[in-house]
């Protein structure tokens, strides 16, 4: 046993959201291409299934015959566990960049498990941001802090399928001949906004603390505070769920919106970046917008930079918003409410009121 079970270059970091696993001497005891009979480590197939359940995602960075790798690990059941597996003659720091990019993770939420210092500093040059670990100090992985969520949610363990539902879009959407908007029409998108009822708390605070690039202040809620402002009659909390014809998304949005006499501030405005390319990004703002009309107000929002979340800046910018001031680090911009963006016509919308099962279409 190595004297500590990680190695790394970075500060403090988010949760681990994906682990890429070389496959010599770490998925497996052997080299797979000098003998086609290696074994599975036991403690590596505890730390897949364990991790999976939690909801952290599974990937392979590793040097070998891309089919022969993928033949043993179906060999072993476990093929359908890593996502957007990275089997080549590549470095291992391209792979794990093209493992995010494939995700739309940032690196800074990854782990890499290799035998090899080599291979393992190799990363980090590279990717400073990512978390390595030693493949001897494998049995020690599910007890590390980073891959402990606080909490396990009925999304956790579905995220793996949902990501493998996402592959299945992406092949659609390679083969498909056309405009990009004409694709999005035969996804048969239902768009579902709704106040954050007390079984959605949990899911609540992880996007908070998971969402980081399509998140517009990073402000991050505990369960127990999210819970009192669902309870609040000062603010409106929201959150935004996404089905197609290939599954659901699960819930990808939230919204906190505080509600003053005369002005409502969004609080915190967030998406998932697994929606990114699916042009639902306005449509909650949309309908933040048409509520704050009809009820007669200004709307405010707050807006926190950092090094990644300038596309909701831009989101605001093109919704029509304008700077108007903001304490310290804290942009304050406003919507006259003018101009108000129609839902995307690919999308059906539907809101569901406080209190009221049904779901109704409503336009901007």
């Amino acid at each position: 046993m190595s004297a500590g079970p990680v190695t790394a270059r970075s500060g403090d970091a988010p949760s681990v959201k994906c682990l890429v696993w070389d496959l010599d001497h770490t998925l497996w005891d052997g080299v797979l291409l000098e003998d086609s009979r290696v074994t599975l480590r036991p403690e590596a197939l505890q730390v897949v299934r364990t991790l999976d359940e939690r909801g952290i995602l599974h990937s392979i960075a590793s040097r070998n015959d891309h089919d022969t790798a993928m033949a043993k690990l179906a060999e072993f059941g476990l093929a359908d566990y890593f996502l957007y597996p990275q089997i080549n003659w590549n470095s291992k720091s391209s792979s794990v960049a093209a493992i995010a990019t494939a995700l739309s993770l940032s690196p800074d939420s990854f782990a890499f498990i290799d035998d090899q210092p080599f291979e393992r500093d190799e990363v980090l040059s590279q990717l400073p941001q990512v978390l390595a670990i030693d493949a001897r100090d494998l049995a020690l992985v599910p007890a590390m802090e980073r891959m402990n969520p606080r909490f396990i949610t009925a999304e956790s363990k579905l995220r793996r399928r949902m990501y493998l539902s996402d592959v299945r879009r992406r092949e659609a959407e390679e083969h498909f001949n056309g405009a990009s908007e004409k694709f999005l029409e035969t996804l048969g998108m239902v768009f579902t906004i709704a106040p954050v009822r007390e079984d959605d708390l949990q899911r609540a605070e992880e996007l908070t603390i998971r969402t980081h690039q399509l998140n517009t202040t990073g402000y991050t809620y505990s369960y127990e505070e999210l819970e009192a402002l669902s309870r609040s009659p000062d603010h409106l909390l929201l959150a935004a769920t996404l089905d197609d014809c290939y599954g659901t998304y699960g819930k990808i949005g939230l919204a906190l919106v505080a509600l003053g006499r005369d002005a409502w501030t969004i609080k915190l405005l967030l998406m998932s970046c697994r929606v990114m390319a699916r042009g639902v990004g306005t449509v909650m703002l949309s309908y933040l917008m048409k509520r704050a009309r009809q009820a007669n107000v200004r709307l405010l929002a707050e807006f926190v930079s950092n090094e990644r979340n300038r596309m909701m800046y831009i989101t605001y910018k093109f919704a029509g918003f304008r700077e108007v001031n903001g304490p310290g680090g804290v942009t304050l911009l406003e919507n006259d409410l003018e101009r108000i963006q129609n839902f995307p016509p690919y999308i059906d919308v539907r809101i569901l009121d406080e209190g009221a099962p049904a779901s109704k279409q409503m336009h901007a």
